[in-house]
């Protein structure tokens, strides 16, 4: 039996227009709606294209949208005043500094400078660290490991107990995504370049979450049957056939995994959507946070 298609589009679709509701109701009742601010230094064109969508989905939903543009030579002091600034303006409740930076620049010095309560890529060291702890609760996560849960819950996977694999192991995606999993007690193993006779740890899973770049690297034979499997990978590869010359595939091989897998969220179509709408969330609940602090 063919895998069920988790459409991260429509998930992400009934989420915007929650936010879209809420942001309405409080501008009804005279409160300031919530404002993001994105900072991009340089020009990387996939960066820019990103920045754009995020501001496009704000304006649909009715978040206020604040865009710096920076030169790629643009200085770390210039960057952090920048971001210093942002942090104390009252229109602006989440700051999101576009990443990757210019190699000149410190990304971790640049991401401190984001007050905890406006941090809303959720990469903040307390953030992090909040996450890491058992009883402990971050203001926000991170919205492509948040989205990964959200899409499993909307499939009905079972996390008590179950055996979760995700394949990656970076800051962003696959130590969050592990955190939140090991948060809905499941049974969580790490993958990562060196681990021994990854096709057969992978196949263990009832949860299998792929992040690490690699275009179409998690075959069927990788998959244990009825498995929930969460593609989070966005690989541009070569397509002469088609019209721009490439195509967009996942980590994972959609047409040979979908024969075995139980559920199957595709790429792109799947997490990217939820991304976003997680970033929209989080905007939305700091400016709840800044409305009680006030």
């Amino acid at each position: 039996m063919a895998a069920k298609i988790i459409d991260g589009e429509a998930v992400a679709s009934r989420i915007r227009e929650e936010i879209k509701a809420t942001v309405a109701e409080m501008v009804a009742n005279n409160q300031s709606p919530p404002g993001l601010a994105t900072v991009l230094v340089g020009e990387n064109p996939a960066s820019q294209q990103y920045v754009r969508m995020k501001q496009n989905r704000c304006k649909k939903v009715g978040i206020q949208s604040f865009g710096y543009n920076l030169p790629a030579e643009t200085s770390q002091e210039e960057v952090e005043k920048l971001v210093s600034e942002l942090g104390s303006d009252p229109k602006v409740h989440g700051i999101l500094v576009q990443l990757p930076l210019p190699d000149h620049l410190d990304e971790e010095a640049v991401l401190n400078t984001i007050p905890l309560h406006k941090d809303i890529d959720g990469f903040h060291p307390v953030n992090i660290g909040r996450l890491t702890m058992k009883g402990r609760k971050p203001l926000f996560i991170p919205c492509t490991p948040a989205g990964v849960i959200r899409l499993l819950e909307e499939v009905g996977a079972e996390f008590d107990g179950a055996e979760a694999v995700v394949l990656g192991r970076s800051n962003i995606v696959g130590m969050p995504t592990a955190l939140l999993l090991i948060h809905k007690n499941a049974t969580v193993t790490i993958c990562h370049s060196r681990t021994k006779d990854l096709p057969g740890v992978c196949r263990k899973a009832d949860i299998l979450v792929a992040a690490v770049g690699r275009p179409q690297m998690v075959k069927a034979d990788w998959v244990k049957p009825g498995a929930f499997v969460i593609d989070v990978g966005s690989n541009r590869v070569d397509a002469p056939d088609t019209e721009k010359g490439y195509r967009w595939v996942g980590d994972v091989d959609f047409d040979d995994v979908k024969e075995v897998a139980g559920a199957l969220s595709p790429s792109p179509g799947g997490v990217g959507p939820m991304t976003i709408a997680g970033l929209l969330q989080n905007t939305l609940r700091a400016a709840q946070i800044a409305d009680e602090m006030k």
